[in-house]
């Protein structure tokens, strides 16, 4: 919002209120795709990568815009489109696993029994893992986007190179000191140390 609206606040300037809670979802969409294509981008070289530069350059501009183009923008459309490139990251890093597991994308996994899982290289796109059991399950390069954690049991499993996972996932799961998550992310306080 500082850059949209010039550092003004709705509090003070009240004719800015609408328009600011009109943009602020695009806007927080467009910067979540943009933590996922700055992720992609260093997953990928050659002309994938090339396309994960270019569709980053393109939601970046998307938020330069002015609050009129801002809340017109299809932000729908332009999810789709970053998360067809987004899936051939996921195919091209998950491919390099040996005897991956089933796909998983959007499967209801709520309170499922998965301890000691090998689910390394998994597309669990999506997937409901609320209330979960992954204690110990091995999550390196596993496609987490959109995955739900809430309340999943994370204690000594491996997300080592996991795609696509963010602090809110984390945040919503349970943890502990052995589990290990990606370099880019911090360990939740609650998890203990």
């Amino acid at each position: 919002m500082q850059v949209t609206f010039g550092g003004e606040d709705w509090r003070t300037t009240p004719e800015l209120a609408a328009p600011m809670f009109a943009v602020l979802p695009v806007m927080r969409q467009l910067h979540e795709l943009l933590w996922y294509l700055v992720e992609a981008a260093a997953l990928t070289d050659g002309p994938l990568r090339d396309d994960v530069v270019r569709l980053q350059a393109a939601t970046e501009q998307l938020t330069r815009a002015d609050p009129g183009e801002l809340a017109a923008v299809d932000v729908g459309g332009h999810s789709k489109h970053v998360g067809a490139v987004l899936d051939r990251v996921s195919s091209h890093v998950r491919g390099q696993v040996r005897d991956r597991p089933a796909d998983r994308r959007r499967a209801d996994l709520i309170g499922s029994r998965l301890t000691d899982a090998d689910l390394q290289g998994a597309s669990l796109r999506g997937a409901l893992l609320i209330g979960a059991d992954l204690q110990g399950a091995d999550l390196r390069r596993a496609d987490l986007l959109g995955a739900d954690l809430r309340g999943a049991d994370l204690r000594r499993a491996d997300l080592t190179g996991a795609l696509f996972v963010t602090q809110p996932q984390l945040i919503s799961a349970r943890g502990d000191a052995a589990t290990r998550i990606p370099s880019s992310l911090r360990r939740p306080g609650h998890w203990g140390e």
